[in-house]
């Protein structure tokens, strides 16, 4: 239609929205995408999480948005859903007040789930190496305990749960103390729900 409206070619029409989207994330990646590098950048954020959620120790909170495309073309049912349509997958990285992205991977195929695009992802081999590069602060006490715990990211139950990424307990026949537990990490968990929704909502995306 736009291609009626503006006397311009669909092919031409192709081109100029990966320029566009290129001028974009150039001009506002730093802006919106802010990966910290310091320890002391994690803690900050790890305070945030305690202060407003009351979960200590969390760094940030993972999730997936499955965005509505177009089938793309000679890709058969490889982004297709089992609602029967077709999206392409946007992980990302959540500080505490939805305020912006720390890590972003956009653009894997519906066919993906969101635990095999992390497993997959720079984020969870920088997480997991024992040299720690990405610099998270070193394992402290909760509060009113003893025992040394690790700063970690929270994720629902699709991902794994290793010392660096912690998800609910499992529904069947858990107790007074990790149903409490699992309450507490929804609350904190819930802040990449809404800040999908905020983009969603911003752009009329779906």
């Amino acid at each position: 239609m736009k291609s009626y409206n503006f006397r311009v070619a669909p092919n031409t029409i192709s081109l100029i929205i990966h320029e566009v989207c290129d001028a974009i994330k150039a001009e506002f990646a730093a802006e919106v995408i802010q990966c910290p590098t310091s320890t002391e950048e994690w803690s900050s954020i790890a305070e945030q999480f305690e202060k407003k959620w009351q979960f200590p120790h969390c760094c940030d909170a993972l999730d997936g948005k499955h965005v509505a495309v177009a089938c793309p073309w000679n890709t058969g049912s490889m982004y297709r859903n089992y609602k029967g349509f077709f999206y392409i997958v946007l992980a990302a990285l959540v500080y505490a007040d939805y305020t912006f992205f720390v890590w972003i991977d956009v653009g894997s195929d519906g066919s993906s789930n969101d635990a095999s695009i992390y497993n997959g992802s720079k984020l969870k081999e920088g997480l997991e190496k024992s040299n720690n590069p990405f610099h998270l602060p070193e394992d402290k006490p909760l509060p009113g305990d003893d025992v040394p715990v690790p700063y970690f990211i929270i994720g629902n139950n699709a991902f794994g749960i290793n010392k660096t990424l912690i998800n609910p307990f499992s529904i069947r026949n858990i107790d007074c103390h990790e149903r409490i537990f699992n309450y507490s990490l929804s609350r904190a968990r819930r802040v990449v729900e809404n800040a999908f929704d905020i983009l969603a909502h911003k752009f009329r995306v779906c």
